[in-house]
């Protein structure tokens, strides 16, 4: 299937159960003109089951695995999904038969003149009433008491029921199902941020220590090499020219050291908030942090189509877009008639020892069709509320789209070019080490002096100081790469360019990848 056959039919599977009152699934246009591969990829594939494993860093998974336990953002996310299975159980319950338990005792006192004692004196031929049957001559007429007393006790199910003929419940049901996928979307968009700023800070720990390493070095040797100017100096050998630029080299470098210090502590801090500690408790989680000294293991190519699937920005967009055109045909249904059954069944009787006999059972059943006629044009302005809502998810769906499309693109391209610039600064390394060893030669033949071997010294930090960010930026290169693909990819030949999508798996009536 092509991309842009995916997406309708994605909708429309989605679309399996509504009521007729919700409008036919829409694709957005952005979604229509997806393009059908990446301009950047590679034809290898590879899968990791947990794809920060890339970087095969024992160190970062173990803190991968202290971030993914303590981490609070994730725990809040957890919480809004229990909360969207919650609603989600809100909305199934008004598709069900509503049953409640009734139990009460009462008791009317009242006098023979009045209410419904008035009606039992009438009948029994007291004062005022119109009785004119003869009793027999042994039966003595006996005085109406002057007030009546009655008790009733009584028990029993009372069962309420809105018969869902529109459509109305099942389609909020089903939204709210929607809404609960998007929820655990939403979780999983969450956990790939948490772990794409633990990782960045973790290679920000790594990059900064190895700087703050290197640029001690730095200024031991231009120490050593501001001394060695300086007794040329006095020997007259050099001019104060090279002796002021090699102090205010050595100045420089000291007053960058204090920053990137700072800069360190700022990232062990970041690091420790994601894993739920304060910064001395990570201390011993980062303390063998490294930076890639290899290139990593190739992206494979992949159709834009996929990420309707893989990304979870993209699949809770599209999932609440779902939402709201499946709450167009509940706000619509709330226009017509709703049918409402109601029943109850128990056992009455005078006396409380009565509860127990079934003899004493009572039944009754009532059905009631409402219809609105006035609302103030309520029910109609929340129909257009809900299709406005739903307009705007289907734009914030095409524009999730474009963005995750946009984000693969560069991703891709930044990871090729910085693979190409760590690639290059090794190479770099390697000469300035090669410098490093002939100086070294030269001096200890007596052909060049001192200064030659520091000044290839200092080169050779530098490289590597340069090739330690250049390693960095590759590491965050990758990174994004899996940010934007929604973390790992399908290591799968059939994923390649140009060959078919695969099918999505059905689960609990809702199609997800």
């Amino acid at each position: 299937m092509s991309p842009r056959r995916i997406a309708p039919a994605i909708l429309s599977a989605l679309a399996v159960g509504a009521c007729s009152f919700a409008p036919a699934p829409e694709a957005p246009v952005a979604v229509e003109r997806m393009p059908d591969a990446w301009g950047h990829g590679d034809s290898a594939a590879y899968a990791p089951d947990s794809w920060w494993t890339a970087w095969q860093d024992p160190t970062l998974d173990r803190l991968v695995d202290t971030v993914l336990i303590a981490n609070l953002d994730l725990a809040e996310a957890v919480a809004r999904v229990e909360e969207a299975r919650a609603l989600a159980g809100i909305a199934t319950a008004d598709l069900l038969p509503s049953v409640n338990a009734t139990a009460d005792a009462t008791r009317s006192d009242n006098p023979n003149n009045a209410g419904f004692g008035r009606q039992i004196f009438e009948l029994l031929g007291g004062a005022g009433g119109d009785s004119t049957a003869p009793l027999p001559d042994s039966v003595a007429p006996a005085a109406p008491p002057s007030r009546f007393q009655n008790t009733t006790y009584s028990a029993g199910a009372t069962l309420s029921y809105e018969l869902d003929f529109w459509g109305r419940a099942r389609n909020d049901r089903a939204a709210a199902l929607r809404d609960l996928e998007a929820s655990e979307a939403d979780l999983q968009t969450a956990l790939l941020g948490v772990l794409a700023e633990t990782i960045t800070a973790y290679f920000d720990v790594a990059d900064l220590r190895r700087r703050v390493e290197l640029t001690s070095e730095v200024v031991e040797v231009l120490r050593e090499r501001a001394r060695s100017t300086e007794t040329r100096y006095d020997r007259g050998l050099v001019g104060s020219f090279e002796l002021y630029q090699i102090r205010q080299d050595l100045q420089v470098t000291e007053a960058g050291l204090p920053q990137l210090r700072a800069a360190l502590q700022d990232a062990v801090g970041r690091l420790a908030v994601l894993a739920g500690r304060y910064p001395g408790e990570v201390a011993d989680l980062v303390a063998a942090a490294r930076l890639p000294d290899r290139t990593l293991a190739p992206v494979p190519a992949a159709l834009p189509a996929e990420l309707l699937w893989q990304r979870p920005d993209v699949r809770a967009s599209g999932l609440r877009l779902e939402s709201a055109r499946l709450r167009v045909g509940a706000r619509r249904a709330e226009l017509l008639p709703s049918l409402n059954l109601t029943g109850t069944l128990g056992l009455q009787s005078a006396e409380a020892e009565g509860l127990f006999d079934l003899s004493q059972w009572f039944s009754n059943l009532t059905a009631g069709l409402t219809a609105p006629l006035f609302q103030g044009g309520r029910l109609r302005a929340n129909v257009r509320a809900q299709e406005a809502r739903w307009a705007a998810q289907s734009a914030a769906y095409g524009r999730v789209v474009l963005t995750a499309v946009a984000e693969v693109e560069g991703a891709l391209a930044r990871q090729r070019e910085e693979a190409e610039r760590f690639v290059f600064l090794s190479a770099q390394l390697d000469e300035a080490q090669a410098s490093v060893d002939l100086q070294t030669r030269r001096f200890e033949s007596g052909v060049a002096g001192y200064p030659d071997y520091l000044d290839a010294v200092r080169n050779r930090l530098t490289v590597q100081n340069t090739l330690a960010a250049a390693a960095r930026d590759y590491a965050l290169a990758r990174l994004g790469v899996h940010r934007a693909l929604g973390g790992s990819w399908i290591d799968d030949p059939s994923f390649e360019s140009g060959a078919p999508s695969p099918q999505p798996a059905a689960a609990g009536g809702l199609l997800l990848p």
